[in-house]
């Protein structure tokens, strides 16, 4: 058995060659212990090794389990964050969120923040990381809120990093304000479940899916109360579905909101809007 053949595995299963390599390429080091050092150094691999990432392959090629989940890890933003099947796997998009909301904060000196359905705790992690501001991250899972925690330990970000299990602002104090909310919603129709990509079915419906067919029903719970949490001139980050940026500026508006922005990824795709309390 080969590396090659382990990628082989991946790729018969119909996984696209360059993901393939790099799936291999993960299951290697964290399986084996086997990076690109070892490779240029010539280094073999013992059988016990390879069996073993063979072994997690098959499992990756017959299941379609994502590869973040098999190996409990997930990069972002150049680190890694544990992760399960009780949160979603972070994505590149939402990196782009990340980095609106660090501009803001160190543009206008923010110092509270509140990162709504916080998930792995990625986006609060980051924030916190690299900005001299305190966030508090959400999450109606008590699960998720464990994840996060342990992500916030992990990255050694005691007292500027806090999680907490809230329903929305269910447990957000009333005189708590913050300088800015920002939030990665549930934001699929629940009608789009059926076409959903198998990799996908691993991760939480609780942070997928909403009831409704536009999928604004988070938007708009967290639009029609943002207000009363932030402070005066506080911003409000999304990020965006795909065909929801009018429908969402629309609420933001009717809510009061003024100076809305909406930043675009890399496909040139509506992913994150911004708007300030007036």
């Amino acid at each position: 058995m080969l590396i090659t053949d382990i990628v082989k595995i991946l790729t018969d299963a119909g996984i696209e060659e360059k993901e393939a390599n790099v799936e291999v390429k993960l299951l290697l080091e964290h399986f084996a212990q086997y990076g690109v050092a070892d490779i240029i150094m010539g280094k073999k691999l013992t059988e016990d090794k390879l069996k073993i990432v063979e072994e997690k392959a098959k499992y990756r090629a017959s299941t379609r389990k994502p590869i973040q989940y098999i190996i409990g890890e997930a990069d972002f933003m150049g680190e890694k964050f544990i992760v399960n099947p009780s949160v979603l796997i972070p994505r590149d998009e939402t990196e782009i969120l990340v980095k609106k909301a660090i501009e803001l904060i160190d543009k206008n000196n923010l110092k509270n923040i509140l990162d709504m359905c916080t998930g792995s705790g990625c986006i609060a992690c980051m924030l916190a990381k690299n900005t001299s501001a305190t966030v508090i991250g959400s999450d109606i899972s008590v699960e998720a809120i464990e994840t996060a925690f342990q992500n916030m330990e992990r990255m050694q970000l005691f007292n500027r990093a806090l999680f907490r299990k809230s329903d929305l602002f269910s447990m957000i104090r009333e005189d708590e304000k913050f300088d800015m909310i920002v939030s990665n919603p549930p934001y699929i129709p629940i009608s789009e479940k059926k076409n959903i990509q198998k990799e996908v079915t691993f991760e939480p419906d609780l942070a997928l899916y909403t009831k409704d067919e536009k999928g604004l029903e988070f938007y708009e719970k967290i639009i029609a109360q943002a207000p009363e949490y932030l402070n005066l001139g506080g911003y409000l980050l999304f990020e965006l579905g795909i065909d929801e940026s009018k429908d969402v500026a629309q609420l933001m508006q009717n809510a009061g909101f003024k100076s809305i922005q909406v930043v675009k990824d890399l496909a040139n795709i509506d992913r994150v809007i911004v708007g300030q309390k007036n």
